[in-house]
This record gives structure tokens, C-alpha cells and sequence, in this order.
């Protein structure tokens, strides 16, 4: 049973056609357009009489002719007012509820998908984070990105390195750039697990290596590549990855391809290995490449991408260019 609520003492007859919408079955939806419609015209009044305040300091005139002027205004925005409202009411009265409520839902249902792309816009990740053996030249790109400098007697790092910051190529662009959130990951082995800090937020991996000093490292460099490769927020989020092979400047340096190639035999004995392991032992990892076959980094569920730079001399155009096809300025 709907309860009507009693008539004020001052109710008239010409109040009688709006308490009949109000009140009518589904009045409530039209009272909520009957609100918005007075909550409307009370901003234009408001509107009215700044602009009329407005008029009086920049346009000095007669005050008796203003308020002359105001009040027929007024009068004539009574009575649009007025009219607006009995059209309104008839309108509303004739439009079934259901296509009300509908109307409601597309308009709460456009806000919250256009809150939505908003949220996953704003929430899209500039982090890369910058990894790999001790001495392979991590913290000198670091500050080559940063600085545009080598910073030459940097010791080893036992803390990671972050900042954000457009890159030092970038600072005289014209027009926005978006700043990159740059972690240096120390490559110490008792230091290396930090990097699972930053891996859910990165928006991609840069994997040094020491061109002049690979052969010796190789093993110790494909196990730290591997347990990257193989880490779930890595192949689930398929989080792209560059082979930065690092010092190409030397005339003792390693071409990349060589790199590659020898990192890809080392990789696969390593699957090799690992995979006769226990299910327990590698209950964290994900196997690479495809069974039966030699493994190569294309076989990754994520983009591996080589590249060589030279920190010292401040040739990093290709580090750059891979750090913004994933952080987009």
C-alpha cells in the first residue's frame, strides 16, 4: 500500500496538477526530474545575478534602472520558468517509467565505462627495469638516460638505483613528454631476488650484458636470463625484454649475434637440466621454448629483442628507442 504524504496548509488548487505527477505511480523517478529541473533554474538565477554584479562594477549605471530592469527580468524568467515546468511535467507524465529507468541506466552504465578507460589509462605502467651481471655497465646507462653523463667511478651498487625522469635526449622536445620510472636492479646473486619488487609494475626489461667480458660470465649470465624468463609476471604478463649487450666500443667486444647464439646454447642446457628436476623444486618457474627443439629466444611467450649500446662513449640510441615503444611519451 503507497502512503501519500498530507497536503501542506497552504496547498491550492493550482498545486493540485504537479502533487498528481509527483505522486502519481512512478513518481518517484519524476520528482527526480522535477528536481534536476528546479536545481537548473536555480542555477541560472544564480548565473543571472552575477552577471547582473558583474554589470554594476564594470558598467556603472543608474541603480534604480538595474533594479527595474532585474525585476522585470525576473518576472519574465518567473514566468518561462513556469511554463518549462508545466511542459516538463506533462512530458514526463506521458513517457512510461520503464523507458525512464532505461534512459537512467545508459546514462550510469556511459559514465562508469567512461570512468573505467579513464582508470586504465592513467594506470598504464613507465616503468622499465634495468638488470644484469655485476660490472656489465647497469648504473653508467643509468645515469647516461638520466644525465646524458657516464659518471665514471660509480661503485658497484647494493641498493636498486630508481628514478623518474624524461630522458636526458628529451629535455629539449617541445611538447609533453611522459617521464620513464627507471629501477637499476643490483646484480650481486644475494642481491638479484629485489628484482621481483619491481616486476609487477614493469612495463619492460632491459638485460645487460658485458660485451668484452661475456665469455667468462656466460654461464652465470644465461642462469640469471633463464630465472628471469622463466619468473610468472614475466610470462604471464609477457613483459618484453631487452638483450642489451653493453661496451660494443671496445675492439675486444663481442658482436650481438655471438652473444645471442651463445646465450640460446647455454639457455638450453639449462632447460635441459632444470626439466628432469623435481615438479617441487621449479613450482615457481615456466619452461621455455617448444619440446625436441633447440631453443632459441624466439620461442619465449614474451619479445626478446638484442641491441648493443656503449655506455661510456653515450651511444644508447637504441636503449632509448626500446624504452619508448613501451613507455609511449
Amino acid at each position: 500500500m503507497r502512503i501519500e504524504p498530507a497536503l501542506p496548509d497552504d496547498f491550492s488548487p493550482r498545486h493540485l496538477r504537479s502533487y498528481q505527477l509527483a505522486y502519481a505511480p512512478g513518481g518517484t523517478v519524476r520528482r527526480f526530474f522535477l528536481h534536476l529541473l528546479l536545481g537548473f533554474v536555480f542555477l541560472s538565477g544564480l548565473f543571472r545575478e552575477i552577471q547582473v554584479k558583474f554589470l554594476r562594477q564594470e558598467h556603472p549605471v543608474p541603480i534604480s534602472f538595474l533594479n527595474k530592469m532585474d525585476e522585470e527580468k525576473i518576472e519574465e524568467l518567473k514566468i518561462q520558468t513556469q511554463k518549462w515546468l508545466n511542459e516538463a511535467q506533462e512530458f514526463i507524465q506521458k513517457v512510461p517509467p520503464i523507458q525512464i529507468y532505461s534512459a537512467i541506466g545508459v546514462v550510469l552504465f556511459t559514465i562508469f565505462l567512461f570512468i573505467i578507460i579513464r582508470l586504465f589509462k592513467c594506470t598504464s605502467s613507465n616503468t622499465i627495469v634495468l638488470t644484469g651481471l655485476t660490472g656489465c655497465g647497469k648504473t653508467v646507462l643509468f645515469y647516461q638516460l638520466r644525465d646524458g653523463s657516464s659518471h665514471q667511478g660509480t661503485v658497484t651498487s647494493m641498493e636498486p638505483n630508481e628514478g623518474t625522469f624524461v630522458l636526458h635526449s628529451e629535455t629539449t622536445k617541445k611538447g609533453k613528454v611522459k617521464p620513464v620510472h627507471l629501477v637499476d636492479v643490483p646484480g650481486h646473486s644475494r642481491l638479484r631476488p629485489k628484482i621481483d619488487d619491481f616486476l609487477p609494475q614493469a612495463a619492460a626489461i632491459v638485460f645487460v650484458v658485458d660485451a668484452v667480458e661475456f665469455l667468462p660470465n656466460c654461464r652465470a649470465a644465461s642462469e640469471y636470463l633463464y630465472d628471469i624468463l622463466t619468473k610468472a609476471n614475466v610470462v604471464k604478463k609477457k613483459i618484453p625484454l631487452l638483450l642489451l649487450c653493453n661496451k660494443v666500443d671496445k675492439v675486444t667486444a663481442h658482436t650481438k649475434d655471438f652473444i645471442s647464439k651463445q646465450l640460446e646454447k647455454e639457455i638450453d642446457k639449462l632447460r635441459a637440466s632444470r626439466t628432469a628436476l623435481s615438479s617441487a623444486d621449479i613450482a615457481n618457474e615456466y619452461t621455455l621454448g617448444v619440446p625436441g627443439e633447440a631453443f632459441t629466444f624466439s620461442q619465449c611467450q614474451n619479445k626478446v629483442t638484442i641491441a648493443e649500446t656503449s655506455g661510456l662513449t653515450g651511444d644508447i640510441s637504441q636503449l632509448e628507442q626500446f624504452i619508448r615503444e613501451h613507455v609511449k611519451p
